[in-house]
């Protein structure tokens, strides 16, 4: 009983390892570190790929990533924009697909918009309290020593 739970222990504690490295088995997707022929098409997508944002590493652009996710989303962008479709469009069904994180211009929604009046807010509140606090001293003939 003691082998078989040091067995299921070992497996358990060595399937991170397992699954880690079965994304890194596959070939990059083919437009992950080639350009587009295209220098007008490669500026289109080089333009859309430097504001998205790579999932794994959160702080660089896919354009600057390394990791494979951002691999395949350059080679996504590359092949979308080579069929036609406008950087725009494939940044809506990037986002319909990975959430507004992805990109580094986030839309204001009824979800958002908090974020985006909290600091015209928090602004206005301290305009008050800085006017009322040196407002004080003026109506009361100057400050007091």
């Amino acid at each position: 009983m003691n082998r078989l739970l040091l067995v299921i222990a070992l497996a358990l504690a060595l399937l991170p390892s397992v699954v880690a490295r079965a994304d890194d088995t596959m070939p990059p997707a083919p437009y992950a570190y080639r350009q587009l022929d295209d220098p007008k098409l490669e500026a289109k997508a080089q333009g859309l790929m430097e504001t998205i944002r790579c999932l794994t590493c959160q702080s660089q652009s896919i354009a600057d990533s390394d990791a494979s996710i951002a691999g395949d989303m350059r080679s996504q962008i590359r092949e979308r924009i080579a069929a036609g479709e406008e950087p725009e469009a494939i940044r809506a069904w990037l986002v319909e697909r990975y959430g507004d994180y992805i990109t580094y211009t986030p839309r204001v929604t009824s979800l958002t918009w908090p974020l985006f009046a909290a600091p015209v807010a928090i602004l206005l509140v301290a305009a008050l309290l800085l006017r009322r606090r040196f407002g004080r001293g003026e109506r009361n003939g100057g400050p007091q020593a």
